[in-house]
């Protein structure tokens, strides 16, 4: 679940929290730290009721819709969607917001210097309707009680799990690197084609690759060193995106273009590595177009 506060013409927030795939993050171009502390208590809040939803919708007889091809959408989605919603509206009357699904899906998804909250309601929809265990960490801690996991960052106060500061790998060769992707939702034969090449040519020079059905985790690996390089092509939007960025940041991980330019939220370009990793990634990169 990702959710963020926004102002233009940031490019990324200066707070994130990341409740594994219930992901928030909230940018405001000025403000005090108290009231980015407050963004991040309540988006907390937020997101732990979220995930009793999704914790009961996990054990239920899941009702999918498809908003294409493969890309899917629950009830379980919706129902987490409007309770965030609800509850941040009656904190921030004032704000703004845009979700995956409900004013994205509608085609609203501008940022304007209005503090704008953007919300992916549950990250890894397929994984959840699957059964798999990587979307969200409330519906499994039971059982998994070792990936109880909440990533919280505040621009220039560091990036944290569970409390605990957390910083990217200091990997420095690319063939020692994990690396990590996505090959997202569009099933165009040249599109399926150019992944998969892409793919094929990048493992041969890192040590392996990892596809987790998750951008918000994947950043979140990133963040922590359980992941030295991401790559995705083709993400729905900045709400995968949003929280993620200023945890890596904070971090001390880079966020970029494929091409090794400025990241732009409004695109559906991304990579991150640790800044060791940077400039010999993005060569493979280009490499492997």
């Amino acid at each position: 679940m990702d959710f963020s506060l926004f102002n233009r013409p940031p490019l990324q927030p200066p707070f994130a929290t990341s409740f594994l795939h219930r992901q928030i993050a909230i940018s405001k171009t000025s403000g005090r730290i108290s009231s980015m502390k407050d963004f991040l208590a309540k988006a907390v809040d937020a997101a732990k009721s979220a995930g009793e939803i999704i914790r009961s919708g996990f054990y239920e007889t899941k009702r999918v819709e498809h908003k294409g091809l493969v890309d899917l959408v629950t009830e379980t989605d919706k129902k987490c969607e409007e309770l965030i919603f609800d509850f941040l509206k009656q904190q921030y009357p004032d704000h703004k917001f845009i979700g995956e699904e409900t004013t994205a899906a509608c085609g609203a998804t501008e940022l304007t210097d209005e503090p704008t909250w953007i919300v992916d309601p549950l990250d890894g929809t397929t994984n959840f309707v699957h059964g798999l265990v990587s979307f969200v960490c409330r519906v499994i801690v039971d059982k998994f009680p070792n990936i109880h996991a909440l990533f919280t960052a505040i621009r220039g106060k560091g990036a944290f799990l569970n409390g605990k500061p957390i910083k990217t790998s200091s990997q420095t060769e690319l063939v020692k690197s994990l690396l990590a992707t996505e090959v997202g939702t569009n099933r165009e034969k040249s599109t399926v084609d150019a992944s998969t090449d892409r793919i094929n040519r990048l493992l041969f020079k890192v040590r392996s690759l990892r596809i987790g059905g998750s951008c918000a985790l994947d950043l979140c690996g990133i963040a922590c060193g359980r992941i030295d390089m991401f790559y995705e092509h083709g993400f729905g939007g900045p709400w995968d995106v949003a929280a993620g960025t200023v945890i890596v940041h904070e971090a001390g991980g880079l966020v970029f273009d494929l091409s090794g330019k400025d990241f732009d939220i409004t695109s559906h370009r991304v990579a991150a590595s640790n800044p060791l990793l940077k400039d010999a990634f993005v060569e493979a990169l280009q490499y492997s177009e």
